[in-house]
């Protein structure tokens, strides 16, 4: 297997526990200062608005509608294909004493008095702020969900002090990530909430690696510290964590950069998640074990023995 790093000394990750839960603790502090000043900049997904679908007489160039909507007050108009390159879907916010009707006809008349040649109205729908605070309480929800099933199920594999690890390094990396995009008001969407629960199970496959690598090591070394154990399953993870992260971090800025704006937000929570969360499959759920006591006695089966084991056999 090819590896980035080969090192035949273990390195001294423990060492720099403490001064990374600081940094850790810092960080969620931060984040939730943040939330509690700013709160999230919820998209339109959430806070509801008026959906209009166009059809052009040729294929639409979305700078160009997104620029003709801006001269017409529609700065906020979210502009994206569905379909054909001929269809396009607009999303505006909801405007105090303004009907939907009444937006979609002068989102309509500002198409048709632009150089577009026909544009036809094909659907008009308006969302209202309650199925968006729905789908924001759903997706809350999912996650609290993903976080309870995960900690069952790493502590059925492994043992609950590795769960507890665990669990606490995904809250650490979804309250840094939402603290992020509170912190500079980007606009949380539906595509946000998938790329949170990316986040969840990317960071849940980086850690039930080390952890796995950890119980086999608890195995083989019978006069290892814990501390040793887990610096160098950590050492011998490293290539495995830092390849897998990097290729992924490459494929997630492309997509910041060629994907458009509406995958802004998605890519960003994304690369976020992903350098969080690599930090803290080290520092923190491997961290956390250790300081919730995890021994060789709790990684090993303690062995049963059967009823006459101790009698001469006849």
């Amino acid at each position: 297997m090819f590896e980035l790093i080969k090192s035949k000394k273990t390195l001294p990750f423990m060492q720099y526990s403490k001064p990374a839960s600081w940094f850790s603790m810092f960080l969620i502090v931060a984040s939730v200062a943040a939330l509690s000043i700013n709160w999230l900049n919820w998209g339109l997904d959430f806070t509801g608005g008026t959906v209009i679908e166009v059809g052009f007489e040729q294929p639409a160039v979305l700078p160009d509608v997104r620029d003709v909507l801006a001269s017409n007050d529609f700065s906020d108009a979210v502009v994206q294909h569905f379909g054909t390159s001929r269809d396009v879907m607009i999303r505006l916010a909801p405007r105090e004493g303004v009907r939907g009707e009444v937006i979609g006809t002068q989102v309509l008349e500002s198409l048709q008095n632009a150089d577009f040649g026909q544009v036809d109205m094909r659907r008009i729908e308006f969302v209202g702020p309650n199925v968006g605070a729905e789908l924001a309480n759903s997706g809350g929800l999912a996650i609290i969900i993903a976080l309870i099933c995960i900690l069952i199920y790493v502590s059925i594999r492994f043992e609950w002090r590795l769960a507890c690890g665990s669990v606490l390094a995904l809250a650490h990396d979804i309250i840094i990530t939402l603290g992020f995009f509170s912190l500079f008001k980007i606009e949380v969407d539906l595509t946000v909430l998938a790329a949170l629960l990316a986040v969840v199970g990317y960071s849940l496959n980086d850690t039930i690696v080390v952890f796995d690598r950890i119980r086999e090591n608890f195995r083989l070394l019978t006069t290892a510290t814990s501390n040793d154990i887990v610096d160098k399953s950590l050492t011998q993870t490293l290539s495995r964590t830092l390849i897998t992260s990097g290729t992924t971090i490459f494929v997630l800025i492309s997509l910041f950069i060629f994907g458009g704006a509406l995958i802004h937000g998605f890519a960003t929570a994304l690369l976020i998640g992903v350098i969080v969360g690599t930090y803290s499959s080290i520092y923190v759920a491997s961290a956390l074990a250790i300081k919730l006591g995890i021994s060789r006695e709790h990684m090993i089966p303690e062995v049963v023995e059967k009823e006459g084991a101790d009698q001469d056999p006849l």
